[in-house]
């Protein structure tokens, strides 16, 4: 008996090992922080930041056969204060199952029509905090939702998305393109809720030190009556390791409110003291008409520092 128990301790030994092979789980994160000294309308104020500082936990089981399960958990906090930002694990719940054929998501996560165009080119400070891009129409029906992702198609990829209609009342849905040429990377985004849709397409071109991109969108009763054309250019020159950023955003008029429009500007500086930790600094400006019903008039300076982890 006591020769059967140490062959079945040595068999589960072995087993926990070949599953500790086969499976993984790993912690990554973003430490985000700046000083600012802002303008909102009238009202001038100097303060700490918090720029999208997040936690999340990843990780994949190797099921034979080229088949893998995969999960990531992914939570957003303020480094300045170390509340909870949004609900746990409100940034990404998300299940999924690769292979061959492509991949299978379940859960909550963000839009990859938006990671397609929008965050593809925000070059600086990844499109977070004040800085970050306030003029891209963005719906927000991050949960419940199913996407099926291609492999690599030579260069291109797609990912078609659905967000059921539980406690809504009506399906979502969320299409996304990339295609990689090299030096010159394509991009196109869909969503669509109820009456409210947007479409964009995006370019990025790099030419050794240099590199430029934009996007334009349509969409159509996101943030106000009517349809409006966003347009967005962004550059970035790098000098060992400096990084010099140029971005100019301009919206139009929504076609059913006038005095809609609103343009945005942000030039910055970063200075990489590692792979994984950054200085930096800028000036962000955003300028609304009158009757605009998505954002006002604001300005910062920054001076930060982001730690990826």
């Amino acid at each position: 008996m006591k020769k059967l128990h140490l062959a079945m301790a040595a068999v589960a030994a072995l087993s926990a090992g070949a599953a500790m092979a086969q499976s993984n789980a790993t912690i990554y994160g973003r430490m985000n922080l700046s000083i600012e000294r802002q303008k909102d309308g009238g009202v001038s104020n100097t303060v700490m930041q918090n720029n999208a500082s997040r936690i999340g936990f990843k990780g994949t089981e190797d099921l034979g056969g080229g088949l893998k399960a995969g999960f990531v958990l992914e939570h957003g906090f303020n480094a300045d204060t170390g509340a909870a930002s949004g609900a746990m694990w409100g940034r990404q719940s998300e299940l999924n199952l690769s292979g061959g054929f492509g991949m299978v998501r379940l859960g909550r996560y963000t839009s990859e029509a938006y990671f397609a165009t929008a965050d593809y080119v925000s070059m600086h400070n990844h499109d977070t905090g004040t800085s970050a891009d306030a003029l891209y129409a963005y719906i927000d029906r991050d949960s419940n939702k199913l996407a099926y992702r291609t492999p690599d198609l030579g260069g291109l990829t797609l990912e078609a998305a659905v967000s059921l209609r539980e406690n809504v009342g009506n399906y979502a849905y969320d299409v996304a393109a990339n295609y990689d040429m090299g030096a010159l990377q394509l991009g196109a985004g869909y969503q669509k809720d109820g009456d409210a849709n947007q479409f964009a397409l995006r370019a990025l071109y790099t030419m050794g030190d240099f590199t430029f991109g934009g996007y334009v969108q349509r969409d159509e009763d996101v943030y106000g009556p009517g349809s409006r054309t966003n347009l967005r250019l962004s550059g970035m020159y790098t000098m060992g390791a400096s990084e010099f950023h140029l971005n100019v955003g301009r919206a139009g008029d929504y076609s059913d409110l006038d005095d809609s429009a609103a343009t945005q500007y942000t030039l910055a500086y970063g200075y990489n003291l590692s792979k994984r930790t950054k200085a930096y600094a800028f000036y962000t400006k955003v300028s609304a008409d009158s009757a605009n019903p998505y954002v006002g008039d604001f300005s910062s300076f920054a001076l930060g520092l982001r730690h990826n982890f």
